[in-house]
């Protein structure tokens, strides 16, 4: 699976909009987040956009415009893809490998933002990112 692409986020945004379910409990969600995986020869980004209960966009940005987001994760590819393997192999991100759990560690993925109030957003509605996210292990199966 190639995380590393606007097309992999784009399908779970699809697999959090076909599930309405699962994201109403959690509540509405306003938020534009960026991920940003750091690589030797290109880095990659991407914003996402959530309104309610669904994703309403993805798209690839140039990393260094991942300041616009309300905030963003920032971390080495090689973190972001132990991540994404172990929600595949357990269906949900699992210990220390949730997206709370790395942000708040900050020792491979950090928790940024240039507005207090954005960052903040994290906090409220890192569930909701955490489900998008396992969506992962749901569009693996269907793939494979």
């Amino acid at each position: 699976m190639r995380i590393d692409s606007e097309a992999f986020f784009a399908g779970l945004a699809d697999e959090m909009n076909a599930h309405p379910e699962q994201f109403k409990v959690l509540g509405d969600a306003d938020m534009v987040a960026a991920l940003v995986m750091r690589k030797p020869g290109g880095d990659f980004a991407v914003t996402i956009t959530f309104e309610g209960i669904r994703c309403e966009g993805v798209r690839e940005i140039a990393a260094d415009d991942a300041t616009t987001a309300d905030f963003y994760l920032d971390g080495p590819f090689a973190a972001w893809q132990v991540m994404f393997d172990d929600i595949c192999v357990h269906g949900s991100a699992s210990g220390r490998l949730t997206i709370n759990s790395l942000a708040l560690l900050g020792t491979e993925i950090r928790l940024r933002g240039a507005d207090p109030m954005g960052v903040d957003k994290f906090s409220r509605f890192n569930q909701t990112l955490q489900e998008y996210l396992d969506g992962a292990a749901r569009s693996a199966v269907a793939a494979g």
